[in-house]
């Protein structure tokens, strides 16, 4: 699940103002996000700042005026009620509190015992996007993939790590075609010719294992193809860069540069980060150029997960402040991946 991040070289739009040139330092995390440091989490700014023109953006444009004509301007559906869940099953700290989540200070490093613990959530999460792949086809609901991962993580012994997650009310996330990312599931019903990306994460013995894809649902055209086709080749060659003492800033230039080639746009506004014992961790991982400090180190994982666009990078939120569309309708895919630093590059914890 990717972690929102007001961090670029320069935010200028209607609903953020413009922020300057923010270089990405070890005093970014407290000017962007409320915290004090010492403290395990911080809020995150902006929760709602992409709200304010969702309805002119929505409700005023009409579909034809959409670079996506192809598509119907994707509209909410129906929530269904949250899916229990066992009470033996662990779950992880922010379900029961009140604070809101955020970007814990500190990397996630890991000893022998917590690396095996991350390759079994990785494992884990890997396995449940493959069978929730295996659904995707016109006709099924966004809510009926969500029933059948949110069932088979439980039955595995684990938590949906986003449920409760700042109030999210789903176990997976379902992005449609101009979904950036962070899309509930509902009544929509998947047609001929969308693109879906799902995005699983499992809380599994006190870890997080995080990964998603964007799949293609009957027959789709080559213009999606190509970028789903492209976002994946980012992320695959952002992680063979990856190997301790390399900086973080490589994997930004890495997916920027292969974006560039084919002419696609890179979100900004939503970030790679720390994950393992919890949810989202330093470092915050930046898809796009950037003069970004530090290096990775040995034993340490993180996410990298890229979002690609057809057209404006510029993101909109829907009023339901997690749903987040593409300014100009046009299509956005994603990949993710959970990656170990080792000796000799990265593992990817998240495949079967």
């Amino acid at each position: 699940m990717v972690a929102g991040c007001a961090i670029q070289p320069r935010i200028i739009s209607s609903f953020l103002g413009d922020y300057g040139f923010i270089q990405p330092t070890s005093d970014t995390l407290p000017r962007l996000f409320r915290y004090t440091r010492g403290r395990n989490h911080e809020s995150m700014l902006n929760s709602r700042t992409f709200s304010s023109l969702t309805n002119l953006l929505f409700n005023r444009r009409k579909i034809e005026d959409l670079p996506n004509g192809k598509h119907k301007r994707l509209r909410p559906g129906k929530v269904s009620t949250c899916r229990p869940v066992p009470a033996n099953i662990p779950k992880p700290p922010y379900v029961n509190s009140k604070k809101p989540p955020g970007i814990a200070s500190g990397p996630e490093v890991h000893d022998k015992k917590g690396i095996e613990c991350m390759r079994a959530s990785g494992k884990l999460a890997a396995q449940v996007l493959q069978h929730a792949g295996t659904l995707v086809k016109p006709g099924i609901t966004t809510d009926e993939i969500d029933q059948a991962v949110h069932q088979m993580i439980i039955d595995n012994g684990a938590y949906p790590s986003p449920l409760g997650y700042g109030g999210f009310p789903k176990s997976v996330c379902t992005s449609v075609n101009e979904c950036i990312c962070h899309g509930i599931p509902d009544s929509r019903v998947l047609e001929d010719g969308d693109i879906v990306n799902i995005d699983v994460t499992v809380y599994l013995n006190g870890y997080h294992g995080d990964t998603s894809a964007t799949y293609f649902v009957g027959d789709v055209d080559e213009e999606a193809r190509n970028l789903v086709k492209v976002t994946k080749e980012c992320l695959d060659n952002a992680i063979s860069i990856c190997a301790p003492g390399v900086e973080f800033n490589k994997i930004g230039k890495t997916i920027h540069d292969h974006a560039d080639k084919h002419h696609y746009g890179v979100v900004q506004q939503f970030v790679g980060h720390g994950v393992g014992r919890v949810f989202h961790s330093d470092p915050v991982i930046l898809h796009y150029r950037n003069n970004g400090r530090g290096r990775m180190v040995l034993n340490q994982t993180f996410t990298i997960e890229p979002m690609l666009t057809i057209g404006s990078i510029n993101p909109i939120m829907w009023d339901d402040n997690w749903t987040v569309v593409t300014e100009d309708g046009s299509l956005s895919a994603q990949f993710e991946h959970t990656i170990l630093i080792t000796e000799n590059g990265a593992e990817i914890l998240t495949q079967c």
